[in-house]
């Protein structure tokens, strides 16, 4: 299990970039944060999420 804002998912093994296409996110307005760190856009593809990470992800909305 993976917990990913707040919520336990089956998504260990898979990418971070897997993740983000099953859930529909707009990548271009999104930032991840795995286990407290940011996680670079550049290594959405490359970054496997495993067993027991704390993931978050934040949507940036405009407005003024």
């Amino acid at each position: 299990m993976v917990k990913v804002n707040g919520e336990d998912l089956e998504f260990a093994g898979k990418t971070v970039a897997e993740y983000l296409k099953a859930a529909d996110y707009d990548r271009e307005r999104i930032a991840v944060e795995r286990n407290g760190e940011i996680v670079p856009r550049a290594q959405y593809e490359e970054t496997v999420l495993l067993e027991g990470d704390c993931v978050e992800v934040v949507s940036f909305v405009g407005g003024g």
